[in-house]
């Protein structure tokens, strides 16, 4: 025991303020200091520097208080290898419970993240999108956390984490200051990736970030050396050691090992042979003290070197072609020569295959690996790929080994990369599916397969590389092949790409070329329902009329068997509303879709026919209706793990929502949470478009304009415009009111409900040209009667009431204060009870407008009826 805490304290030479900082940490942590609370400790340093050395100091020091200790190291072979890092973190913590209580520990998340964390297999359907295993990851860690306080989580060369581990942890540092966690992190600056800026730039309580490790001065290594070889070593031979090791502690420590195993006496006499010690532990000095220990010692230690981390030792065996004695023979002798590091002294025999060997330092193994010859690396890769299929470990661990061989049209390797790329896919790791069926079709696979591959690959891409994913869809349209459900599915998915590009044209398009050539009538009608949706969205519909009168003939005929028929009859219900039609009949086709349940989370279905569903209710003045729908389909994405555009969309409709109620806070708060959402997905995408136009909208029923503006400003809302629809219309928002009236006049979109364009447009041409704000509102009266929805019939009384003539304004006000007391959307009843007061100089419809408007949230309206009521009480006294 006394040994190995001497080499502990000769290992962390000159690091007593880094030392410092990490007990600074830990008492924070502990509570054992003036303050309390988790933060980031980032060590920074080049290869050698004694970074790991010092995290298992960390870690030592972690468990002597008592922290719950979680660790992972990356790795330079495992980068591809997706959640490598974030299992070893979490999976020790939970792994061996029966599948009831890992259920109860993990709750909603099971489904989402037990898949990726390599505790379950994953569920067939839709995966959970990348942001929605994030939370999910964020979930199971902060859970621990406060399950199992004070937490310390060390993380190894981070520069080597997989992505998708990587950019969860560098999302998730911040929080660690609001936790009882203390996350320690170590890497290379240079190779850190740039999606982990947060570990080298977080500000937080421990200091100055990150902790940037310096080589040992020339006295460090003196002491070094002479605790090492003796008392009794030279000056000029120390001096020596200091230099050709340029200061460097693994370098320093392997050296004076070295030294001491040959017997090197420590004199200045002796100092020039220092160099090609040094030399034999680098590039290739180190290759050829491998190759001295003979050619079954060297093929073991490449088998290792590209097996990676934790290399259990029966695989590597196989790989090398070595049996168990002669692997076991490899093992001591690398382990004599420093470069496969011992186990730790309590480890019971046998126990080392369990926990799997490792390189002295990744230096080392970095070093093997890259003097394996290239051909002969390719082959062990493809034999290490078979080695763990073999061993139980899965496609997924031998799919990072088969992205670096060389293509050989083998069925077997894009077998197994299909496998693992729809493991992947499931498991909310899109990107790593995507390498690996990339590499699949350059395998390449059958000719009757690859239609299927570059399928898969495109379903892959879609949320990483649209452009990309659309490429891959068409070539695989291009293919021969038999299968008419792959065609469907790939036409289905281009069109999906497309629209969501904002390409809704071409979506159309493309599903219009393929109804004719489709011969199954029930294949037929997926393709028209698809192609319907894609027009109800398209803002510049060529022929909407007749588009129009196509649906409604196809809706009207079917009874609503199954979901595609279903989804025809909620595009007709929306095309009703868009149009005006009347209430009864928009009522009725949404009923139909309604009958029964009808996810928002279908695997191979979008979600915008159930939104529209929901939206065409509060249209009709059924909100409660609409929100029930809404928070259904939200808990359904949650329970899905769709935390991007889907769950963005459900916030900020709902927000929609609540201001068509006049519930103006609650719809502030769901739109910023909305738009929080969207930015995680990007600006200028139609998510973003919705969140922006509801939050602008809002800012202006609360009267904060300029807030608005600017808000507008800094997101670029403007033109050009998307050419999706909006709810609301982007340009309607924006106030290019003629533009909205070219746009949905020749389109049939008339009703008020959906868009007031020409109530907005009637008040801004009403000084200049009052008839025709005149005739703009009677317009949009008529045509709000015959939908026959009271909020929207009260609203363009309302307007029309403000460039009427004088003696009609009173009459006008009254119907509309009436039709809006019988309808559930107050502000608009607040308005209208402003103006009818107003107009009449009746305090007490005054004094119902301030009291509605502080209700709804409506700070302009409210201080305006309450600078009339004052005025009024002012007149009176």
């Amino acid at each position: 025991m006394t040994e190995r805490r001497t080499r502990t304290r000769r290992a962390l030479f000159e690091r007593e303020a880094e030392l410092l900082a990490v007990d600074e940490a830990l008492d924070r942590l502990t509570g054992a200091g003036p303050d309390t609370g988790g933060g980031l400790l980032a060590l920074s340093g080049p290869a050698g520097l004694g970074k790991t050395t010092l995290l298992a100091e960390v870690r030592r020091r972690a468990l002597a208080r008592s922290c719950t200790l979680l660790a992972a190291r990356g790795g330079e072979q495992e980068q591809t290898q997706p959640f490598h890092v974030a299992r070893q973190l979490i999976q020790p913590q939970l792994a061996g419970r029966p599948e009831a209580e890992l259920r109860a520990a993990l709750g909603s998340w099971y489904a989402i993240v037990g898949p990726a964390l390599g505790l379950c297999a994953p569920a067939q359907g839709a995966p959970p999108d990348p942001q929605g295993l994030r939370d999910g990851l964020d979930w199971v860690l902060t859970h621990l956390t406060v399950r199992r306080p004070p937490v310390v989580l060390v993380l190894d060369d981070a520069h080597w984490a997989d992505p998708e581990s990587l950019g969860w942890l560098a999302g998730f540092a911040p929080r660690a200051e609001h936790l009882p966690l203390l996350l320690v992190t170590a890497y290379r600056p240079d190779e850190l990736p740039a999606d982990a800026e947060a570990f080298r730039t977080l500000p937080g309580r421990a200091g100055q970030r990150p902790l940037v490790l310096n080589p040992l001065s020339a006295d460090a290594v003196s002491t070094l050396v002479r605790e090492t070889v003796g008392a009794h070593a030279e000056d000029a031979f120390c001096r020596e050691a200091w230099a050709v090791t340029t200061g460097n502690p693994f370098e320093a420590v392997e050296l004076t090992a070295k030294v001491r195993a040959e017997g090197l006496a420590p004199v200045e006499a002796s100092a020039p042979l220092l160099a090609d010690l040094v030399a034999a532990q680098r590039g290739s000095g180190l290759v050829a003290r491998l190759h001295s220990l003979g050619p079954s010692t060297v093929r073991f230690a490449w088998a290792c070197a590209v097996l990676g981390t934790a290399i259990p030792r029966r695989i590597a065996a196989r790989v090398a072609v070595l049996g168990a004695e002669e692997a076991a023979d490899a093992t001591v002798r690398l382990r004599d020569a420093r470069i496969l590091s011992a186990p730790p002294a309590e480890a019971a025999a046998g126990e080392e295959d369990d926990t799997g060997l490792e390189f002295v330092h990744p230096l080392i193994a970095t070093a093997i690996y890259r003097a394996i010859p290239d051909a002969l690396r390719v082959a062990l890769h493809g034999k290490a790929a078979a080695a763990v299929v073999d061993a139980g470990l899965g496609s997924s661990a031998a799919a990072r080994h088969l992205l670096e061989t060389q293509p050989e049209n083998d069925p077997w390797v894009v077998r197994t990369l299909r496998e693992a790329a729809a493991e992947n896919l499931r498991a909310g790791a899109p990107e790593a599916a995507r390498r690996q069926l990339a590499r699949a079709l350059e395998e390449p696979p059958d000719f009757d397969e690859r239609a299927a591959v570059l399928y898969e690959l495109g379903c892959a891409s879609l949320l990483t590389e649209p452009a990309n994913t659309v490429n891959h869809l068409r070539a695989a349209l291009s293919e021969p092949f038999d299968d008419p459900a792959l065609r469907q599915g790939i036409v289905i998915r281009l069109a999906q790409v497309l629209a969501h590009s904002d390409h809704l044209a071409a979506a159309s398009e493309l599903l219009g070329r393929e109804i004719p050539r489709t011969h199954d009538a029930r294949a037929r009608l997926r393709l028209q329902s698809e192609q319907f949706m894609w027009d109800a969205f398209n803002a510049a519909e060529p022929d909407s009329p007749a588009r129009s009168r196509r649906l409604a003939r196809l809706a009207d005929r079917l009874p609503g068997r199954d979901l595609t028929e279903r989804y025809v009859i909620g595009l007709r219900a929306w095309d009703a509303c868009l149009r005006g039609e009347p209430l009864e009949v928009v009522l009725h086709h949404a009923d139909r879709v309604l009958a029964e349940p009808f996810s928002w989370a279908h695997e191979d279905r979008g979600f915008e026919v159930p939104v529209l569903a929901a939206m065409v209710h509060m249209y009709a003045d059924r909100p409660g209706r609409a929100e029930e729908l809404f928070e259904e389909g939200t808990a359904e994405f949650e329970r899905q793990g769709w935390h991007g555009a889907h769950l963005s969309f459900a916030y900020s409709l709902r927000a929609y929502i609540r201001y068509r109620r006049g519930r103006l806070v609650e719809a502030e708060e769901l739109a910023r949470a909305g738009l929080r959402l969207a930015e995680r997905v990007g600006r200028r995408t139609p998510v973003h478009w919705y969140a922006i136009a509801i939050l602008l909208t809002t800012l202006v029923a609360r009267g904060r304009v300029d807030e608005a503006w600017g808000l507008a400003r800094e997101h670029e809302y403007g033109e050009p415009f998307p050419a999706a629809v909006v709810f609301p219309d982007s340009q309607t928002v924006y106030a290019e009111l003629e533009a909205v009236g070219r746009r949905l006049t020749p389109r049939g979109i008339q009703n008020p409900a959906w868009c007031p364009w020409r109530l907005l447009l009637a008040r801004a041409v009403a000084p200049e040209d009052p008839a025709r704000a005149r005739a703009l509102t009677a317009e949009a009266v008529r045509r709000a009667r015959a939908f026959g929805a009271p909020s929207a019939i009260g609203q363009a009384l309302r307007v029309a009431a403000e460039v009427a003539a004088p003696q009609d304004r009173a009459d006008l006000l009254r119907e509309a204060v009436a039709l809006l007391e019988d309808s559930p959307a107050a502000y608009e009843l607040a308005r209208a009870l402003a103006a009818l007061g107003t107009e009449l100089q009746d305090p007490g419809l005054l004094a119902r407008a301030h009291l509605t408007s502080r209700e709804c949230g409506a700070g302009a309206l409210e201080a305006s009826t309450a600078q009339a009521l004052a005025s009024f009480a002012q007149r009176a006294s």
